[in-house]
């Protein structure tokens, strides 16, 4: 019999950066333990840096669309977790989604919000990326 698959949302603000790079280090690590989704609060573009900074780890994201909370909150799909990786005042923002799910916040720095060349932005951003990259090793861990 065929275990399903633990269903993992993460939101952030704009869907552009950092859900968009644990979506990715999920899929990566564990998929065929996990279905996981990104969206944001108030989507835009995917940010250069956060697409720059995964093509170093051989994780392409230059495709992915970025979608909106509220319209997979439309759809009634249930997750198992609903990760927000944004400070925890924008991720109270984030609907309630239907079914028990298990809510976490995981507070990363913005890539769209850093100062500094590009060079040091994107400095930042690799960070931010092994930052996110240790928390969703640290999640496959103790979900196992």
């Amino acid at each position: 019999m065929k275990k399903e698959k633990i269903k993992v949302l993460f939101v952030c603000i704009h869907n552009s950066a950092r859900s968009q790079m644990a979506e990715a280090f999920l899929k990566k690590y564990a998929p065929e333990k996990f279905d996981v989704e990104s969206a944001g609060l108030e989507p835009r573009k995917l940010n250069p840096l956060a697409v720059e900074a995964m093509k170093e780890m051989d994780i392409d994201i230059s495709g992915n669309k970025v979608k909106s909370v509220f319209d997979l909150f439309k759809t009634e799909k249930k997750y198992d977790f609903v990760i927000t990786v944004c400070d925890e005042s924008s991720g109270e923002k984030c609907p309630v989604f239907p079914g028990k799910s298990v809510r976490l916040n995981w507070d990363f720095d913005d890539p769209s919000a850093l100062k500094g060349s590009s060079e040091e932005k994107l400095i930042k951003t690799r960070m931010i990326r092994d930052l996110i990259k240790e928390k969703i090793t640290q999640f496959i861990n103790v979900i196992n």
